[in-house]
């Protein structure tokens, strides 16, 4: 069994860290920066990827994330954890990518679409996190936002609430409609996904 109290240790220890390299960054010292962007650069790329299913364009909005950090991080208030406001910025820079993309689509001629790969491939054994990545992305945003950042992230029922600036009960009930929506769309690869 964990043992919660080294989690959450961790945690404390991990929050201190950063709050000591943005006093830093502040202060003057850029390599805090460069020190802060490493440290979560990946979790930032994995939502941002999770979240738009888009591999092409996830540097792009990654970069576009730490460039805002960059020049809001002296607004920082210590009031939550550091992860939560840089999720809360992720989660924004993805629905204004997603924004974009729709108005975009307007103007833009559809495309052939039979030349899209099929979900299985052509081998016999099944991309099964390609098979969840593909449910996920075929989620609607306001389910699929707070399933990743619950199940994926691993972010408490709250800070998914501070993040999204919804009520608890909100994001409980998200969760939840993702979850039933994630297994009926996965139903026709329940074979291959418990095999």
């Amino acid at each position: 069994m964990p043992d919660l109290n080294q989690d959450s240790s961790q945690d404390i220890d991990n929050q201190d860290e950063d709050f000591q390299l943005i006093k830093d960054f502040v202060d003057g010292d850029e390599d805090a920066f460069t020190k802060l962007v490493l440290k979560h650069k990946e979790k930032v790329r994995n939502l941002v990827f999770l979240t738009l299913g888009d591999a092409e364009n996830v540097d792009d909005i990654s970069q576009d994330v730490f460039i805002n950090v960059f020049h809001k991080i002296k607004d920082f208030r210590f009031e939550s954890k550091f992860t939560t406001w840089l999720y809360r910025i992720t989660v924004n820079k993805c629905r204004d990518y997603l924004r974009k993309k729709r108005v975009r689509s307007i103007f833009v001629p559809i495309k052939d679409t039979t030349t899209e790969p099929s979900i299985k491939g052509h081998s016999d054994s099944p991309d099964l996190p390609g098979l969840v990545r593909k449910g996920i992305s075929k989620l609607p945003e306001k389910l699929r936002v707070p399933l990743i950042l619950r199940d994926i992230e691993g972010l408490s029922y709250k800070e998914i609430a501070d993040q999204l600036e919804c009520e608890v009960g909100t994001v409980k009930s998200r969760i939840f409609r993702a979850r039933e929506s994630l297994k009926f769309i996965l139903e026709p690869y329940q074979d291959e996904l418990i095999s």
